[in-house]
């Protein structure tokens, strides 16, 4: 059997991008985030981890509003004019990593999960500023720049409302590998 080259996705333009194309990334950034959310915290009911559980459904709730937001300017602004850009153009932009979740994680812990995320995506639009040359294009990933940092803040907020964090907040207590 002859191995077959792994396909890479498409990379992004951003020097050439409409702002259509930037509204549909974004719109994207914003699914695979909620969905990511999703998954963790589907996974941290699984793992009886109500607190952090909870956290991670409500960023899904403020990343579906943010996408919902998006989706209701691109059809304002491009009515049903198809999408051109695709989920495996973007990884990872906004989204947590998937090793993130842990057995007996702690509500600071998922807080801590999601402020990296909010930063990962500011920095990600702070990158990408560099290369876009239209204007509009411009104004909407600054726009989400500071989206990001105020998203930053909130969580910042919420944590700051926890109490001060344990011996044992650090600790992953998850079970070891098992042997095979």
């Amino acid at each position: 059997m002859t191995k077959q080259p792994v396909q890479q996705a498409p990379s992004v333009n951003f020097e050439a991008m409409t702002l259509k194309d930037a509204i549909d990334l974004a719109v994207l950034i914003e699914e695979e985030a909620r969905d990511r959310y999703e998954e963790l915290a589907a996974q941290l009911i699984l793992h009886r981890t109500p607190a952090a559980a909870n956290f991670f459904t409500k960023m899904v709730r403020i990343e579906e509003l943010h996408r919902s937001q998006l989706l209701e300017q691109r059809r304002k602004q491009f009515g049903d004019q198809p999408v051109t850009v695709r989920r495996e153009m973007i990884f990872d932009v906004e989204a947590p990593d998937y090793d993130e979740a842990r057995m007996n994680m702690t509500q600071r812990q998922a807080l801590e999960v999601a402020l990296r995320s909010e930063q990962k995506a500011h920095k990600f639009f702070v990158s990408v500023l560099a290369n876009v040359q239209n204007p509009e294009v411009r104004r909407l990933f600054e726009e989400l720049c500071d989206e990001e940092l105020e998203h930053q803040q909130l969580v910042k907020a919420e944590m700051a409302k926890l109490p001060p964090p344990g011996p044992h907040d650090h600790v992953d207590v998850g079970d070891g590998p098992a042997p095979q």
